[in-house]
């Protein structure tokens, strides 16, 4: 399959460099050591929960398939945050970086994901500490409410909202359009307005049919796509052990850009580091602000519990696919820095597997990339009618925003490669910005709420509860009383008769 540049790639070409030049100086002087060094102190301030929980996570998702109440269950909040991660780039995203910035992008990639896990664990905790009801029976949350509930500042929550709406509702839709289009019109040569034309057919009915639509579908196709993709990486693995360990070795030797023949091709250690961050932070969304929106719609017995889940979605998202990704990159015999090409890397992954596997498998690729997208797509809807929910009113139908996506959808199938990426760079960045002050400001909430947890976990060990449950009123593990009635004893009793209807059933 030969890589494909979409003919409207030229009218783009000015405005993906102005938004470059933005992204470089926005991620190099400021974004990228804050999401370190934020990732850095939650670790510390959990004392690591991603390493020691590590196993009560994943207890946490194979437990949580059952809605309580008229929520949304835990998994399918999960999936909804997975189905949005979980896409293009852990395909695409990853070929750019390793074009980019070498096989050392990975590396870094990877130091983000890991830090990034205690990030993702408290911004999901404070989305459902100060998540409200909405008028269906669901819940509401995510960082324009924690920014208003938590630090009084309508303000910035509403500023966020508006960042995040387009974010999610427009620059992210045309990412995972141009995906599509750019895999469809190199495999099948099927032109870019066609693609364009399809995308809008099929997802016109879905948007405008609400987020629990989103939730229904995303429940199995998120899971679905992550275990074909994963057994094509396992096949290749298998089929080129001998090669992982060298392949590894280029990662790690190009991840501080001491070997300049593994640099991408903007050179050195800065290209290596901020193509994996950017890449990282694109595709695992910690500390972003985005999956928190999720996370506040599940129906939980403790705040902490959807933290735990939401961590190991940045885990299974750049630690397992993504990581696939680069060494199907690396052990394919497709990639070379010397040659390597930027408009070519939306075909990358696509073309390394079918040089391993044969030509049947661009075909098959092709479905995988299509399923990625499209799924993000659609999890990305969820995103911004949450937001819209806390600009407009909870109940009313935000048909503009449907609007909006539709649109992306189409324009993303059209335009560059470049384009949409630095598009999204940009304003991603500005999204994280605010969230990673805001949850920095708020993280003695979830650090409060972890205590609680582990309090009551100790004691349902020792035989002296037998159940966990989290009420806010008077707690002891707090720092203030917290806002709303969420989370009182009351409500908590109300969880515990949803359940108790749900399992009859």
């Amino acid at each position: 399959m030969n890589p494909t540049v979409l003919p409207t790639a030229g009218f783009f070409d000015g405005p993906a460099k102005v938004l470059e030049n933005i992204s470089d100086h926005l991620y190099g002087d400021l974004l990228a050591w804050l999401l370190i060094a934020a990732g850095l102190y939650f670790t510390w301030r959990t004392r690591a929960l991603q390493l020691r929980l590590f196993g009560q996570m994943l207890r946490t998702i194979t437990s949580s398939r059952g809605a309580v109440g008229e929520g949304m269950s835990s998994f399918q909040a999960f999936t909804v945050g997975l189905a949005s991660r979980v896409g293009t780039g852990n395909i695409v995203g990853v070929a750019i970086a390793i074009t980019m910035g070498g096989p050392g992008a990975v590396f870094w990639m990877w130091l983000v994901a890991l830090v990034g896990m205690a990030t993702g664990f408290v911004e999901s905790t404070l989305a459902q500490l100060f998540k409200v009801a909405h008028p269906d029976g669901t819940f509401r949350g995510g960082p324009a409410y924690y920014i208003h509930k938590g630090l009084g500042s309508k303000t910035w929550a509403s500023i966020f909202a508006v960042v995040i709406t387009f974010v999610f509702g427009f620059a992210y839709e045309a990412t995972q359009a141009n995906a599509i289009s750019n895999v469809l019109k190199g495999t099948f040569n099927i032109e870019p307005w066609v693609t364009a034309i399809v995308l809008v057919l099929i997802t016109t009915p879905v948007v405008f049919k609400g987020i629990k639509r989103v939730a229904a579908i995303t429940e199995w196709l998120a899971p679905l796509m992550a275990l074909i993709y994963v057994i094509i990486a396992v096949v290749i693995l298998v089929l080129n052990a001998g090669a992982i360990p060298g392949a590894l070795l280029s990662v790690f030797e190009g991840a501080f850009g001491a070997n300049q023949a593994f640099w991408g091709l903007s050179g050195g250690f800065m290209a290596a580091a901020l193509n994996g961050i950017k890449r990282g932070l694109f595709s695992n969304e910690a500390g972003e602000g985005s999956v928190p929106n999720a996370a506040a719609t599940a129906t939980v017995h403790h705040p902490v519990q959807q933290g735990f889940i939401q961590s190991m979605g940045v885990f299974v998202d750049t630690i397992v696919v993504c990581t696939a990704t680069a060494l199907i990159i690396l052990l394919s015999g497709v990639y070379d820095p010397a040659t390597a090409d930027v408009d070519a890397a939306g075909t990358l992954t696509v073309n390394s597997v079918s040089n391993v596997l044969g030509p049947w498998a661009q075909y098959l690729m092709a479905v995988v990339v299509f399923v990625f997208a499209y799924s993000s797509l659609l999890g990305n809807y969820a995103y911004a009618e949450v937001n819209m929910d806390f600009l407009r009113g909870m109940g009313r139908r935000h048909y503009g925003v449907r609007a909006m996506i539709v649109v992306a959808a189409a324009l993303g199938a059209v335009a560059s490669l470049t384009f949409v990426w630095n598009l999204s760079d940009v304003v991603m960045g500005l999204m994280a910005i605010i969230n990673i002050i805001a949850v920095l400001s708020l993280g003695k909430w979830a650090f409060g709420a972890l205590r609680d947890w582990e309090q009551q976990q100790a004691e349902l060990q020792a035989g002296l509860r037998d159940k966990i449950y989290f009420v806010a009123t008077d707690n002891p593990f707090l720092p203030a009383q917290l806002p709303g009635d969420i989370w009182t004893e009351e409500s908590a009793v109300q969880r515990d008769l949803d359940a108790v209807e749900v399992s009859a059933e």
